[in-house]
């Protein structure tokens, strides 16, 4: 191999396969309402390894809300639907609308 190796310095994840699984799933967002009116953003459809801890901490930040991880779906506080749904397609996911 020579010392001009075309592929040196391109940024290519350690796993190239990883963004294909986010685009094969299909994720719904959903809005519900809790106690005292308050709505609740729910984002289901995560399958297999999905880091959702760093996905739910990017979305709060992002949002200026909280929010929490809970049995494969992520939670977040506010009627944040429509920019969740915009945040994930930024990502990569495939949201049903």
């Amino acid at each position: 191999m020579s010392d001009n190796d075309p592929f040196e310095g391109l940024d290519v994840p350690d796993d190239p396969t990883s963004d294909l699984d986010r685009a094969t799933q299909t994720l719904t967002v959903r809005t519900d309402e809790r106690r005292y009116g308050k709505k609740m953003v729910v984002v289901e459809g995560f399958e297999g390894d999905s880091d959702l801890q760093s996905l739910a901490s990017d979305l709060k930040s992002a949002l200026g809300t909280g929010g929490t991880v809970k049995e494969n779906h992520i939670e977040l506080q506010g009627d944040h639907a429509g920019r969740v749904q915009e945040l994930l397609r930024d990502r990569g996911y495939n949201v049903e609308s």
